[in-house]
């Protein structure tokens, strides 16, 4: 299980990222994932919530957000950006894994600079994998790994598989598993 960093600690990173934000846009970012108007959106992981006002314009009024942390912090940040641009839209959830969604739910799940971090690592990929619809997009960036690295840890449990590398993100599609012979132990298969 994770554990939530300090608050001096989450308030330092939140004033690093606005810096960054400066330079890197997150629209430029957001463009490589393709979201369309009334797409359901996680963002994994949201810190102080860099992408929540951009999500917004991309899913529209039909569309829905959620950010999820572990931090506290960062849950209030997206809360008060939902509240000041007056986003109906956006929910937030505060846990280190589980996201509390129905099955087959997402369009696209964010997973920037978050990664590195995780202790369950597996665990992560596996409810973002039960959370995403059939054609749901795994949106990955970490800048604390390499390609080789990425693209590894992402698809070696068989539950993603790479559709594109962009210039600044990787775009993983959900492989559809279903069971072939319950009895037997890789009952799992992918299928494409």
């Amino acid at each position: 299980m994770d554990r939530v960093g300090s608050n001096l600690g989450f308030r330092f990173m939140a004033f690093g990222y606005k810096f960054r934000d400066l330079f890197r846009p997150r629209m430029v970012i957001l463009k490589e994932v393709e979201i369309k108007p009334r797409d359901h959106v996680l963002d994994y992981g949201c810190g102080p919530g860099s992408y929540i006002s951009r999500l917004a314009e991309l899913v529209g009024k039909d569309g829905k957000i959620y950010g999820l942390d572990i931090h506290p912090l960062a849950i209030q940040s997206v809360l008060r950006i939902a509240s000041t641009k007056q986003l109906a839209n956006v929910e937030t959830i505060c846990s280190d894994c589980k996201t509390g969604l129905p099955d087959n739910s997402l369009d696209a799940v964010l997973l920037y600079d978050v990664f590195h971090k995780l202790s369950e690592q597996d665990a992560v990929l596996e409810e973002l994998h039960r959370v995403l619809k059939p054609n749901g997009v795994l949106s990955f960036c970490d800048h604390h790994m390499g390609e080789d690295e990425i693209v590894s840890k992402v698809t070696k449990s068989g539950l993603f598989r790479l559709s594109r590398k962009g210039k600044r993100t990787y775009s993983f599609l959900k492989e559809t598993l279903s069971i072939i012979n319950p009895s037997s132990p890789r009952s799992l298969q992918s299928q494409r």
